[in-house]
């Protein structure tokens, strides 16, 4: 059977034109299933895993059907978890509209707000954002959603695992309900049925592979390990016996571990690795991913945050310092090598307190990772860091002297051991503001009778 073409679904040919300059011809699985379904019209729901091509997915048929909108407001609104996945999409967008008019505006948080409300001052066609800040641009009046007529929500999980649904029913209470709704997802969870049930007509479903199934190419191996600093040990060891790790991703559970295993790392191949997390500057990430890309430098440090926003070629390798704790985003971390046809990596570390995690995330993919014995020549570091530590000592713990009874008081000082001879009313009488009433009351009368 001939192989479909992008020129088989009558794009305009100012796009076929660009994406024969980036030597695509052929479109992907999800491609060729998304493509005519989004063109009918319909709500869609795309499940398929990352680095299958769903952004082209999206945007090749609703650039289409797109059509200029003299009033300047959005008429396709594009939302995405993270700043990283905003700079991407906004970036295909660019060259895909090169000979075209559309306007393409990336937002997302930790900019100046009030420097991206000037970006619309000449109008804006497709709108590509974080839930978060679109809102907030949306209440100050700096846009309206109104003229949306294509809505697509991208890792619509991913979404709903950091917390966004409050700013998604926001975003749609603000929004006219007559529009076309296309979301997809990595995995299809409860939250993600919950939504679809409640706020989006009968979507027809697109599924590229069963919800939590890996990507076959990948190749999933792991080490029983006893603690981080033998886990540095195994890494370290590794990368200096595999030369074919030539482009590796590695993810911890969180930043903290991110910056320390960076520190271990840098000090074994100076320079040759960088990190990456929501505490680092955007400029900064974006640089480090640059240099990634370009193999400038040999692995990237990161968080589960970033899993979702890199969109880097030809990883060779993708290693789990640490195994996470919800057993889908294990598919969203491995999901980073192994794509465009090619094979890849996945390598997990796993402690016997993570043997539980992993379990989980077996029964999710219905399939039993490969455990490979620990090098006889990897030395174990029986140190813990501060997390694996069962008990934390108190700092500076307050000593208290006990007597030679065992009783929890001392001694009283001399000048302390008054004896006492009754209430006020047996000493002296009090002065005339310093008692209670019935005192005064009292002493009144006593004076009255003498």
């Amino acid at each position: 059977m001939e192989k479909l073409t992008f020129a088989d679904f009558d794009l305009p040919v100012k796009i076929l034109d660009v994406l024969a300059d980036l030597e695509l011809f052929e479109p992907t699985p999800i491609q060729e299933k998304s493509i005519k379904p989004i063109l009918s019209g319909r709500d869609v729901m795309g499940i398929a895993q990352t680095g299958t091509g769903k952004t082209l997915a999206y945007l090749l048929p609703v650039l289409k059907t797109w059509k200029y909108n003299k009033n300047g407001n959005p008429t396709v609104l594009v939302l995405v978890p993270t700043r990283e996945l905003v700079v991407q999409v906004t970036e295909i967008l660019e060259k895909l509209t090169e000979n075209i008019s559309a306007r393409a505006i990336g937002v997302y948080g930790g900019k100046n707000i009030n420097t991206q409300k000037l970006l619309f001052d000449n109008g804006c066609d497709i709108l590509i954002g974080t839930p978060g800040r679109v809102m907030d641009l949306s209440i100050d009046n700096a846009i309206s959603l109104k003229e949306v007529q294509k809505l697509i929500i991208d890792e619509f999980d991913e979404m709903l695992n950091l917390g966004f649904r409050p700013q998604l029913t926001h975003i749609f209470e603000m929004m006219k309900e007559k529009r076309q709704n296309i979301l997809f997802s990595a995995t299809m969870t409860e939250a993600v049925d919950e939504m679809l049930d409640e706020y989006f007509a009968s979507p027809v479903e697109i599924s590229l592979a069963k919800s939590g199934t890996p990507l076959e190419k990948i190749e999933q191996t792991a080490y029983k390990v006893e603690n981080f600093n033998t886990k540095i040990n195994l890494l370290e060891y590794l990368l200096k016996n595999n030369t074919d790790m030539s482009k590796v991703l590695i993810f911890n559970n969180n930043k903290r571990h991110a910056d320390l295993l960076f520190t271990k790392i840098d000090e074994l191949f100076p320079g040759q690795f960088d990190v990456i997390h929501s505490n680092k500057s955007q400029n900064y990430r974006l640089k480090a991913m640059k240099s990634f890309e370009n193999e400038e430098v040999r692995g990237l440090i990161t968080t589960d945050v970033m899993a979702r926003g890199l969109d880097i070629s030809n990883i060779t390798h993708v290693i789990n310092f640490e195994t996470p704790d919800i057993p889908e985003q294990y598919i969203h971390r491995i999901g980073r090598t192994g794509r465009a046809d090619k094979d890849g990596n996945a390598i997990t570390f796993v402690t016997k307190k993570e043997e539980p995690l992993i379990l989980d995330i077996e029964l999710l993919m219905d399939k039993e990772l490969t455990f490979v014995d620990f090098p006889e020549e990897v030395k174990v570091n029986p140190k813990k860091i501060a997390a694996e530590e069962e008990h934390i000592a108190m700092k500076n713990p307050v000593q208290v002297k006990l007597n030679e009874g065992g009783g929890a008081f001392h001694e009283k000082k001399a000048k302390n051991k008054k004896e006492n001879w009754g209430g006020p009313s047996k000493r002296k009488a009090p002065k005339k503001f310093g008692a209670n009433r019935a005192q005064q009351k009292a002493i009144s009368k006593s004076k009255k009778k003498k």
